[in-house]
């Protein structure tokens, strides 16, 4: 167990800190923010987790949870609940909620509860959705500026992260160099 985990686990009493269910716990750090923190993460089920970020599998009855944590004093959940709640348009619960003009940009940096023709969603060059942590392949030589080499077709990325603001970009390593990778020059493998 990290110390993050850790620290999570005491400030949740190992509990789940959107469902309080206590099984399958996994340390979620909430996008675009990237390093694990108690600021910037939220200790939540593997299940939750996969419905935030593959939206098709979203179970509305899963996040029964969120008329209590939407109240948590801890801000990622506070985000995450919001997050949420506008996925599902539950525009009652939203009301209610109160974030600062600081806290509502970071809720709203992923495009959740956007109109679908207002929000930003990347695509591979077949047209697939692409989110954070999925693998690609290059499907062309790409010269990478700043670098002296060229990051070869058919070369692997694995574990990506969406660039929020712009949908045609991801980052990844490849040969060991973080970089900025054209959506439209990756194929997203299985």
């Amino acid at each position: 167990m990290t110390i993050i985990e850790k620290k999570l686990n005491d400030r949740s009493n190992s509990k789940c800190e959107i469902s309080g269910l206590e099984e399958n716990l996994v340390v979620y750090t909430v996008p675009p923010k990237t390093e694990e923190s108690l600021e910037n993460s939220i200790l939540i089920t593997s299940n939750l987790k996969n419905q935030i970020e593959n939206p098709e599998t979203t179970n509305p009855d899963d996040w029964r949870g969120l008329n209590e944590s939407m109240w948590s004093e801890h801000l990622p959940v506070q985000i995450v609940s919001w997050r949420m709640l506008a996925r599902l348009k539950n525009h009652d619960l939203l009301d209610m909620m109160y974030l600062d003009e600081e806290a509502l940009e970071w809720a709203k940096a992923t495009g959740e509860g956007d109109d679908e023709e207002g929000k930003i969603i990347h695509k591979d060059s077949n047209g697939n959705r692409l989110k954070d942590g999925d693998s690609v392949v290059l499907i062309k030589d790409l010269d990478v500026k700043g670098a002296n080499f060229t990051a070869k077709r058919g070369a692997a990325v694995h574990n990506i992260k969406l660039v929020w603001d712009n949908a045609e970009q991801i980052e990844g390593r490849v040969e060991g160099q973080h970089i900025v990778i054209l959506t439209q020059y990756v194929k997203k493998t299985k």
